[in-house]
């Protein structure tokens, strides 16, 4: 299982080294019938039955028919596999906005400025909200959307949360709701710096609540949640 003590340990990930693809000489001799996605699949099932306290190699193993040893031919480690379910059962999550393309938020560029146009006559009205921030509710009411169903999938899956704190969280499905939570922020209207702040206290709220999904009222959920995006919508205007 993965412990306290391995959440703190410095590791490599598997979508950083070759064994985020398995080689065709290695699937090739691989014993027939099996597969990484497979193996994954089955992953998520016996976490989903089991937990992650009594989850094994040679319990997968026995679960799909095979010897332990023949696992070892798509991943090289047990925590190589238990990363890839976890992603895996992010890509639960129901993302808007579209597919994700290109670079994650980190170290993207910025979207180029709108052109130039000639400024208004005269001040604007009482009230009005500066030109170009969009309204609260066009990204509110999906960042609570997303909120929402990011806790449903870490309470469907209650194993997720100690290997969100124990790994990179850098797979496709990782990325994927990275960047639609970015997207949303986007559209706050937030200086580049605070939004940056916003994106870290938004990703560490829902991690740190992950934990208690079962556990904490949704009652409750939502009430932070609401405190946040108000505390947001207060920059944006500020």
């Amino acid at each position: 299982m993965v412990t306290a003590a391995d959440s703190g340990e410095i590791r490599g990930s598997v979508w950083l080294t070759a064994g985020a693809a398995v080689p065709a000489r290695r699937r090739s001799e691989a014993p027939s019938g099996l597969d990484r996605e497979r193996i994954t699949a089955a992953t998520v099932r016996l976490l989903d039955a089991e937990g992650l306290a009594r989850f094994s190699m040679r319990r997968l193993a026995a679960g799909l028919g095979v010897t332990a040893m023949s696992l070892y031919w798509y991943v090289d480690t047990k925590h190589d596999l238990l990363e890839l379910a976890l992603d895996s059962a992010l890509g639960e999550l129901t993302l808007s906005g579209g597919p994700i393309t290109g670079q994650s938020p980190i170290g993207q560029a910025p979207a180029a400025p709108p052109p130039a146009g000639p400024p208004p006559a005269g001040p604007p009205p009482a009230g009005a909200r500066p030109a170009g921030r969009p309204a609260a509710e066009d990204w509110s009411g999906p960042l609570r959307a997303l909120a929402r169903d990011y806790r449903r999938v870490l309470a469907d899956h209650p194993w997720m949360a100690p290997l969100i704190a124990a790994y990179p969280n850098i797979g496709p499905h990782a990325r994927a709701f990275d960047a639609a939570l970015q997207r949303l922020l986007d559209a706050t209207g937030l200086a580049d710096a605070t939004r940056a702040g916003a994106h870290l206290a938004v990703s560490q709220f829902l991690h740190g609540c992950g934990g208690a999904a079962r556990r904490a009222p949704e009652e409750d959920f939502c009430l932070a949640l609401d405190v946040l995006i108000a505390g947001i919508e207060a920059k944006a205007t500020a």
